[in-house]
């Protein structure tokens, strides 16, 4: 096998993000990589079925020579070759996040040489990973400064610990992604709120959720928040959750959310969720902690100049960042101000010679 950078999966974070990254970035610009202690950190260390499922969908995607991809394996080689469109499916057949499956595959993606349609399979609304409705409701609006866009389709939602989910995602390519600037929060316009209910779960908790975001929410206008019961035949499983998001006067979007779970009480559940956007409004920040460590890849992908103001910078971006600076040379600078602090670098300007001008 050709020569592989190594990188040691078990630094900062530990877990899934140096993987993914590493691996997207394999991909896009063409470097072999070996990544060794996968999630060396953890109480079962190794790939797991949404990790694995992950990297070998990006494989399918650049038809990768690919060495070690098993449950469990801590070491494998990603020998990338060139990124193609066309359609692909990744089943994860467990809860895994449908969200970090898009993740790890949507930069890859852009850098095609023709249209490309993700089936995903596994989790909509999973612990310890965005919720597939954050995707469209904030990062989606986000990617666009970017010049990035992307649709979708739920056919069915699925929930811990069945999974059974399953997402249509549809991607044209990109000639060259826009450096953005995302440093001023603006005036909050509005709010708006999902709280929802599945399976046999009372429409009663999706009430209960949405009146404990609106006790954090009331110095905020134009709040919305739609209750409501999902569809049997899309969503059978038991679940409940929260996502409230908003949009300000420059174009910000911000959210926070919560996902049920056994004793959690639903009102609690509300109250953190808006907790949260509150938090990070009430700092000046500019991404919620979901986005800032997504945004790293599209950062130094582009052309110019990007930064953007988060709040604490968390280890998930400081992996992001790990792996932005060992495999793609981009050099990022954090510069605090107050609670705030501004990531910043200058891309690489990539161009995807398959899109004309």
């Amino acid at each position: 096998m050709s020569q592989c950078m190594e990188i040691d999966g078990s630094v900062l974070e530990g877990g899934g993000q140096i993987l993914r990254n590493s691996i997207s970035l394999s991909a896009i610009l063409g470097i072999p990589v070996r990544v060794i202690n996968i999630r060396a950190g953890r109480s079962k260390p190794g790939l797991a079925a949404q990790h694995l499922k992950g990297v070998q969908l990006v494989a399918e995607m650049c038809g990768a020579k690919l060495k070690g991809a098993s449950i469990g394996s801590t070491d494998i080689e990603f020998i990338p070759g060139k990124l193609r469109g066309g359609h692909y499916v990744a089943d994860t057949h467990t809860a895994g996040s449908i969200s970090l499956l898009l993740q790890v595959a949507l930069p890859c993606a852009l850098m095609a040489d023709g249209p490309v349609t993700l089936d995903l399979k596994g989790g909509t609304n999973a612990d310890m990973a965005p919720q597939i409705d954050y995707m469209f409701l904030v990062l989606r609006p986000l990617l666009l400064k970017f010049k990035v866009d992307f649709s979708w389709k739920i056919h069915k939602r699925g929930y811990f610990p069945r999974g059974g989910g399953h997402v249509t995602f549809d991607i044209k390519p990109v000639r060259q992604l826009h450096g953005v600037d995302i440093t001023e929060q603006g005036d909050v316009k509005s709010v708006q709120g999902w709280s929802f209910v599945a399976g046999r779960l009372p429409i009663k908790m999706a009430h209960q959720m949405s009146d404990g975001a609106r006790s954090e929410l009331t110095h905020l206008p134009n709040v919305n928040i739609h209750t409501y019961k999902e569809d049997p035949d899309t969503a059978p499983d038991n679940c409940n959750g929260i996502i409230v998001a908003c949009d300000t006067s420059t174009g910000c979007v911000l959210s926070g959310d919560a996902l049920g779970r056994r004793g959690a009480e639903p009102y609690a559940l509300g109250r953190r969720a808006a907790a949260d956007l509150a938090a990070a409004l009430r700092c000046g920040a500019c991404l919620d902690t979901h986005a800032q460590d997504q945004v790293i890849i599209y950062m130094l992908l582009s052309a110019g100049r990007s930064a953007v103001k988060c709040a604490q910078v968390t280890l998930h971006t400081r992996t992001a960042l790990h792996v932005a600076q060992l495999v793609a040379k981009v050099n990022f600078t954090i510069k605090s101000e107050g609670e705030t602090n501004i990531i910043e670098c200058v891309g690489l300007g990539l161009v995807n010679n398959n899109v004309p001008t």
